[in-house]
């Protein structure tokens, strides 16, 4: 069975400039050029009402969650950007390693969370139908044993970040893994992410306090499995799409 949990944090990190790549920044040419169009990022809305989640996760949580700290990831996201094209466009080789950091961190906050609103269904809960039942039986053993070690997972984040399930497009199994702060899972680790937990406090705190268990046992009642499935078929069918 291949569900060892993968972390997204250490030295063999792939460079920003791959997740700028993947959201259509022009890759570095250590040389001046001419300006590049620069594809904005846009704060998606929900697939449902603020309150629509309740009583698992408050309407002011997810109306914070969203109009707050994720439209906050998008703006300075798409100002990395322009900071980025202005520092290939005139060659500053220290002006475009300075601004890395700013594109790694806000641009996975964006792609994260664009992931985790339809990760979430009003109608959500249960188990996942077949296709997905099979394959989570397969690689853990049983849905009861996959919930524990997500679970666990998510809990275990030290500080800020997510619990993922992913896509080993190597192994053709599901893989549980957990990222920190805003890190996205594919670019860090190539792994498809089919379904997240973010476990940073703002998720959660208004409601939950510091008792992140209670979270993370709860959130499991709103996972809409539709989405996680469907997320699965187009990745082995040729990918998905802002991930």
């Amino acid at each position: 069975l291949f569900s060892s949990n993968m972390h997204c944090i250490g030295s063999k990190l792939p460079s920003a400039v791959r997740l700028c790549q993947r959201l259509c920044i022009q890759p570095l040419s250590g040389a001046a050029q001419a300006p590049q169009p620069i594809v904005k990022a846009v704060l998606p809305d929900l697939p449902y009402d603020y309150s629509a989640l309740e009583p698992v996760i408050s309407a002011d949580i997810m109306r914070l969650h969203h109009q707050k700290h994720h439209a906050t990831y998008v703006n300075n996201f798409n100002s990395a950007q322009e900071t980025l094209a202005a520092a290939l466009a005139a060659g500053k080789t220290s002006d475009i390693i300075a601004v890395q950091a700013a594109l790694r961190f806000n641009g996975g906050g964006h792609v994260n969370h664009s992931i985790f609103w339809k990760n979430l269904s009003p109608q959500g809960g249960g188990e996942p139908s077949r296709f997905l039942l099979e394959a989570v039986n397969r690689d853990f053993g049983s849905f009861s044993k996959f919930q524990e070690q997500m679970s666990a997972a998510a809990v275990g984040v030290q500080g800020s970040g997510w619990a993922w399930l992913g896509y080993n497009f190597k192994t053709d199994r599901l893989q549980i893994a957990t990222c920190a702060n805003q890190d996205p899972l594919k670019a860090t680790t190539g792994l498809e992410p089919l379904l997240g937990i973010d476990v940073w406090e703002h998720a959660y705190y208004l409601q939950y306090k510091n008792v992140r268990p209670d979270y993370v046992k709860s959130i499991w009642k709103v996972i809409n499995w539709d989405d996680v499935e469907n997320r699965l078929d187009q990745a082995k069918s040729g990918g998905v799409k802002l991930a």
